[in-house]
């Protein structure tokens, strides 16, 4: 199931000690958490910047950058194909007996 996020995150907050190069730019790592139930402001999304394995066990504050919504959700279709189901061979059935 597919989803689309729309969010909006201050970039003044970002540790810029935390972002890595790469060989196409400079990236950040970030995390992103989608909640069952919207906030009082009607948000059900999260975003921080990524934590180490270290900052994670230490329990280290998150450092928290912004949040949204989910504004569009996808069909569960679950293990389902999307094709409908193929119909059954109908059998003809000629009558040419002669009893």
């Amino acid at each position: 199931m597919g989803q689309l996020l729309a969010i909006s995150i201050d970039v003044t907050k970002l540790d810029k000690s935390k972002f890595v190069a790469g060989k196409k730019g400079t990236y950040a790592n970030l995390t992103i958490s989608v909640n069952d139930q919207d906030d009082a402001y009607g948000n059900n999304v999260s975003i921080w910047e990524g934590q180490s394995q270290e900052e994670r066990e230490a329990k280290a504050d998150r450092n928290f950058l912004g949040n949204g919504k989910v504004v569009w959700k996808g069909e569960d279709k679950g293990s389902q194909s999307s094709k409908p189901a193929p119909k059954k061979a109908q059998v003809l059935v000629e009558d040419n007996l002669p009893f």
